[in-house]
């Protein structure tokens, strides 16, 4: 994970960033998100920059206003990656942050949501967290999966997801290459009893759907085209 792609773009952290609020769920830092009192929710997994990016929330915001429950919590324990630190280069920081520690925090977050009154439950991951998102589909601790630009998820992992999932990628990403996306296609192919949904998004890079380039017109509007693919997912299956 050491590529150039999965550091691209980094978004300026603001811890003040989106219209909700900060709180402890789970044991985690979280992000929390509603415009209502949903018994919808649904959790944002963030890559390896963390919950204070402003493009993450601002989608989390966006969720919520659909009439969702929304949660990002940070997985990454007030530690995300940082270029500035020269002492933790991301192999280095990446093997402090792994993604089997990520899935067991996870889980007392759903346990906290459902807590709540929260009758089901969505998980999307981009880069980072889609590797945990995946893991919790495999084990149906939610109801539905979206995965943004993946990083180490493996076709053994596709094969072995038990509920609905959405993969949306990129064309030019070299943690997950449109040739395994398609292999994840066809292997979903094969699992009728799982609906599932895999989508390439041309002339887009690893990252894009969260770290955008705001004066790109065409990465914009790519984005903004991933989170309402992830939007109607969610209004499909959490319910």
């Amino acid at each position: 994970m050491s590529g150039p792609q999965c550091c691209s773009n980094p978004p300026t952290l603001d811890p003040s960033a989106g219209s909700g609020h900060v709180e402890q769920l789970g044991g985690l830092t979280t992000y929390v998100s509603s415009s209502s009192d949903s018994k919808l929710a649904i959790i944002l997994l963030s890559d390896i920059f963390g919950y204070e990016a402003p493009k993450l929330r601002r989608l989390a915001d966006k969720v919520a206003a659909a009439g969702f429950y929304v949660v990002v919590p940070d997985f990454l324990h007030g530690n995300p990656f940082s270029f500035e630190n020269a002492d933790r280069p991301l192999p280095v920081w990446i093997k402090d942050h792994g993604t089997d520690k990520g899935f067991e925090e996870a889980k007392p977050v759903i346990e906290a949501v459902k807590s709540k009154g929260v009758s089901a439950v969505g998980a999307a991951g981009f880069c980072w967290g889609a590797k945990v998102v995946v893991q919790l589909a495999k084990y149906e601790l939610i109801q539905a999966a979206v995965i943004l630009h993946p990083y180490i998820v493996t076709l053994d992992d596709i094969k072995a997801v038990k509920v609905p999932i959405a993969v949306l990628g990129a064309e030019i990403d070299e943690l997950a290459p449109p040739e395994l996306l398609k292999q994840f296609e066809q292997v979903l192919s094969t699992k009728p009893e799982v609906d599932s949904y895999v989508k390439i998004f041309p002339k887009v890079i690893h990252g894009w759907t969260t770290r955008y380039d705001d004066e790109d017109d065409g990465a914009v509007k790519s984005a903004e085209e991933a989170h309402q693919d992830l939007l109607q997912w969610f209004v499909k299956y959490v319910k």
